[in-house]
């Protein structure tokens, strides 16, 4: 699996250069991305824009990725999914509880407001 990474400040943005992700790829893709939650830098914006076709498994794949991402307390983001494979993640009611954006600006956007609320959180003394 070919991938471009490119690290920011508060967050990788990993760039998928496959144009197929098929189900014999989701282990390596899998290991890839959550290895970033070992680092100081945990958040991924993941680009599919040169995605133009992705097997169930590897859909599911992105999913538990994003949830473990969450858990970790760190953003996972999609974005710029072609017509194409929204239109399938759709069908397949998969779109809807994947955290995906039009554009990497807006993925970024979303990364940096999650980071800002996670920081409140934390920040907020309980009150009992």
């Amino acid at each position: 699996m070919q991938v471009k990474i490119d690290t920011k400040e508060k967050f990788h943005a990993i760039t998928l250069l496959d144009e197929h992700i098929t189900a014999n790829m989701t282990a390596d893709l899998q290991n890839r991305l959550e290895s970033f939650l070992q680092n100081g830098v945990k958040n991924v914006v993941l680009n599919m824009g040169s995605v133009s076709s992705l097997d169930l498994k590897a859909a599911e794949t992105l999913i538990k990725v994003q949830q473990s991402y969450y858990e970790n307390n760190a953003s996972f983001v999609i974005c710029e999914l072609k017509p194409e494979v929204e239109e399938w993640l759709d069908k397949e009611q998969l779109l809807e509880i994947m955290s995906a954006t039009p554009t990497e600006s807006e993925a970024w956007d979303i990364v940096q407001m999650e980071e800002i609320e996670r920081e409140l959180l934390d920040d907020e003394d309980p009150l009992f």
